[in-house]
């Protein structure tokens, strides 16, 4: 499942973790605002896309333009799901976050990190 993220990148998801989110947000109360407006965002531009015989996908045209898709991508591994970011977007993003991870002072998942 391919759908939209946050900092405009687009999320792909395996069905079952999909699922498990579909499974999670329909627990969540739909009266709080922020649990309808992010679940209409989720769902109504997800997209089933199987992979070819050689792996691709294919971005439907909105999910291109919502994440300004126009040539060179990046994939990126974020724990259970894969984001594609337009590549100039992504070096800026990771600009402007590598700092703040690299001098982080604090566990950021106690125990863990």
């Amino acid at each position: 499942m391919i759908t939209k993220g946050q900092e405009r990148c687009l999320y792909v998801f395996p069905h079952e973790e999909f699922g498990r989110i579909t499974e999670a947000l329909s627990t969540a109360p739909v009266t709080a605002k922020s649990v309808r407006d992010y679940s209409r965002v989720l769902f109504a531009s997800a997209s089933d896309e199987i992979p070819d015989k050689q792996g691709r996908i294919t971005v439907p045209p909105a999910l291109r333009g919502y994440a300004g898709l126009q040539r060179d991508c990046v994939v990126i591994g974020a724990n259970t799901r894969l984001e594609i970011w337009d590549a100039q977007a992504w070096e800026t993003y990771l600009a402007a976050q590598e700092d703040s991870f690299s001098e982080a002072a604090e566990e950021v998942l106690p125990g863990i990190l």
